[in-house]
């Protein structure tokens, strides 16, 4: 693999583990909880689209709206029913709550699709692969729609957080909940809203990433979901640009260790490159250091 199809491969998976990873920034910047059950909605999001293109003979943009729908209401309901009774007690009780969760969503999906992998059907099938500079560089369709959707879903998310109503609730509930709240700003919508947008992006992130590499099962969602917080706190967790640039950052390292160092190491080498850069700069690439008052 050359260079530069290598750097196109890492800004590809990149650009997943970033989609995925605004899922997790956007929840802890807004409610300070870590949803550690955010890589099993990915998985439901892939297998939703999977069963209604494969099973049911639906068009495969139409399946993706779908499965987009159905983990955004799922983001709610675990919003609902998990992290809101919990919302004020120790950060231990969380963590118990969303390995729980995740441990629910994975074994739901064994019993109800079973422990065998399933080759997932390309959402960009019978697009044609690029190939330039005299086929040293070939760029997929999957790796082409995959960055191309991360640019827009950033913009989309940076201009909905800054512009609109909602956006701006969300914003201040994330610097003062009381004080949003005393404003008169519903601050169980503005958490259940982020929960069920970040949910809505691990959908599509599923989908990319099942299209890149075609195989599903009801771990899919565990590493790659390891993998995108790990990219939200190396860019700085809270922080939009941050959740991108880390995801990028990572997905890069990953593909080049990989190609150039060893396929065994690549995991260690992108765990060893986070616990680097939080020893130079602990808030992240891009994260603030908030002063508390005590």
């Amino acid at each position: 693999m050359s260079v530069l199809n290598s750097l196109i491969s890492g800004l590809s998976l990149g650009s997943v583990y970033a989609i995925i990873a605004l899922g997790y920034t956007m929840v802890y910047g807004i409610s300070k909880m870590l949803n550690f059950a955010h890589g099993d909605v990915i998985m439901v999001g892939a297998y939703v689209s999977f069963l209604l293109t494969n099973h049911a003979g639906m068009n495969a943009w139409v399946s993706l709206l779908i499965a987009i729908a159905t983990c955004t209401v799922l983001g709610i309901c675990i919003e609902r029913l998990a992290y809101r009774p919990l919302r004020g007690t120790g950060s231990l009780a969380v963590l118990i709550t969303a390995i729980g969760v995740s441990y629910f969503l994975q074994n739901a999906a064994l019993l109800l699709w079973g422990a065998d992998p399933r080759m997932f059907t390309s959402l960009f099938k019978g697009f044609k692969t690029i190939h330039a500079s005299n086929g040293a560089l070939t760029i997929t369709p999957e790796s082409l729609f995959t960055i191309l959707a991360n640019i827009i879903i950033m913009i989309a998310l940076t201009l909905f957080v800054s512009k609109t109503k909602a956006g701006k609730a969300m914003r201040a509930v994330s610097e003062d909940n009381g004080a949003a709240q005393l404003m008169g700003i519903n601050v169980n919508q503005s958490i259940s809203l982020t929960f069920a947008i970040g949910s809505g992006l691990a959908a599509i992130a599923g989908v990319l990433m099942c299209s890149a590499y075609p195989v599903l099962m009801p771990t899919t969602g565990a590493m790659p979901g390891i993998k995108a917080f790990t990219a939200a706190v190396f860019g700085g967790i809270g922080s939009i640009p941050g959740a991108m640039v880390g995801g990028l950052i990572l997905g890069i390292i990953e593909i080049f260790s990989r190609a150039y160092i060893s396929s065994e190491l690549a995991d260690a080498i992108v765990f060893a490159c986070l616990i680097i850069v939080l020893l130079i700069r602990p808030t992240g690439l891009l994260g603030k250091k908030i002063n508390e008052k005590v």
